[in-house]
């Protein structure tokens, strides 16, 4: 086992050093990312590992995926980012294959990414600028500074004004609710976890125009089926931030209470997590099924449009 560990020691140096000695020179200009770091980029960056799943979305949603050389664990929107190299999970990104990639510039998350991770690679002469979309106000933040960065800004005007328009036009319809329903979001399975005060899926209920009945705990709170039976939601919503799960049987699971007022009511639901648990432009699709769902009187923006 220790030998191992400084074979692999000693390769990832060895990576880094071949990395340093063979860097090409790039016009550079200094900025200030997201971590409040100073960072030294490349003007114009042709080789770029995503270090986060909704990273590697956001440069594509930009319409940048020529430049994306690397990405993690999970990196499956749009589809296309399968057939890119993996440098591990964004918990555990592996060094040696960032390395082995020559990336002129690196972007992290500041909630997620390993700090040291992001040291080491500094050290090695890799820029790695830091973001932090955790909400809706950030993710269009990080969506116009990666415009900046990767020479997308055009393309990053035109996502944000109409990821703007779709939320405020959410928020228009439920001002004017008198009574939002009570939901309870089931995230995780075994054990049940919510999403609570802290956590952009608390955001997109609140302004979905629901009282969610998770949100005065933690970020992530458990619960027990018991709990959830006496909080009695008018409105029961399943998705996952983990693959795979058969969530149909969850729900019927929950339909087998028939005491249960989202049940007397037939409204217990399943929402495509993919729209929900990453910070990215498709959040706002997310936040529209969230409203459509609560309220089936709603009509999104681009429906409402014809378009």
């Amino acid at each position: 086992m220790k030998t191992q560990f400084v074979r692999t020691a000693l390769s990832v140096c060895l990576t880094g050093l071949l990395f340093m000695v063979a860097k090409p020179s790039w016009a550079v200009r200094t900025v200030i990312d997201q971590a409040g770091r100073t960072v030294s980029i490349p003007d114009d960056p042709k080789r770029v590992v995503a270090l986060a799943p909704s990273l590697s979305e956001i440069v594509c949603a930009l319409g940048r995926k020529d430049v994306l050389k690397g990405v993690t664990q999970y990196s499956d929107y749009p589809a296309e980012l399968k057939k890119l190299p993996q440098v591990g999970s964004y918990i555990r990104p592996d060094l040696e294959r960032i390395l082995r990639l020559k990336p002129d510039l690196c972007l992290a998350v500041k909630d997620g990414n390993p700090k040291d991770t992001v040291l080491r690679l500094a050290d090695f002469g890799i820029p790695v600028y830091v973001l932090d979309p955790h909400d809706l106000r950030s993710v269009i933040g990080a969506l116009t500074e990666m415009g900046g960065l990767l020479h997308a800004r055009k393309k990053a005007r035109e996502l944000t004004r109409a990821m703007n328009a779709r939320i405020d036009h959410v928020k228009a319809f439920t001002r004017n609710i008198r009574k939002r329903p009570r939901v309870f979001l089931q995230i995780g399975v075994s054990p049940i976890v919510s999403a609570g005060k802290g956590s952009f899926l608390h955001e997109l209920l609140e302004s979905a125009g629901a009282v969610n009945l998770a949100g005065g705990g933690s970020a992530y709170p458990r619960y027990s089926r018991e709990q959830i039976l006496a909080l009695n939601p008018d409105i029961l919503i399943i998705t996952s931030m983990t693959r795979g799960l058969v969530f149909e049987d969850v729900k019927k699971e929950w339909e087998s209470w028939p005491d249960l007022e989202a049940v007397r009511e037939k409204r217990v639901y399943i929402i495509d997590s993919d729209i929900l648990d990453r910070p990215t432009p498709r959040m706002v699709d997310g936040l529209e099924c969230l409203a459509k769902t609560i309220h089936p009187g709603f009509v999104p923006l681009k429906q409402k449009h014809g378009k």
